[in-house]
């Protein structure tokens, strides 16, 4: 969460000329606000929308932006592996000021100190399913971009 994974993966799939998907915008436009999902019908029930719309982002020919909670689900673990994937990580520093202010359900009770719980809680499942990790607080997007494309070759 605030890692910039919007930001860096629209700018990889234009360098790219490849399509962009946000599963997270894409589950706003099809199911309304995610704190509205989670406020009305619960996590599980956000999960498993989110499980629908990741499965098929995955099948498209694009770029795709997970929210941060996707690697939760076994079967989208499952779907990544071999896949070019990436992992944008942030400091705390770095994240605080992105934070403040949102909408993101999580965080609602805790801020930087659930973010970090929720950040080191996910770790493993991130490091099992990327091929590279990229630390975003201190590169710019250019750089960021630069970077997955050198590692990815042709694969991105």
């Amino acid at each position: 969460m605030g890692s910039g994974k919007s930001r860096v993966g629209a700018r990889l799939a234009s360098s790219l000329g490849a399509p962009f998907v946000d599963t997270d915008h894409r589950i706003v436009d099809r199911y309304g606000p995610i704190e509205d999902i989670f406020a009305r019908d619960g996590e599980a029930h956000f999960r498993a929308i989110e499980r629908e719309v990741v499965a098929e982002a995955l099948r498209e020919e694009a770029v795709v932006s997970l929210g941060g909670g996707a690697v939760l689900d076994a079967d989208t673990r499952a779907d990544l592996a071999g896949l070019a994937v990436v992992r944008l990580d942030v400091s705390p520093a770095a994240v605080a000021p992105r934070l403040t202010g949102g909408t993101r359900p999580l965080l609602a009770d805790g801020g930087l100190e659930r973010w970090t719980r929720i950040r080191e809680e996910r770790r493993p499942l991130y490091d099992e399913v990327a091929g590279l990790s990229i630390d975003t607080t201190r590169r710019s997007v250019a750089r960021i971009v630069a970077e997955i494309t050198e590692w990815a070759g042709g694969r991105a």
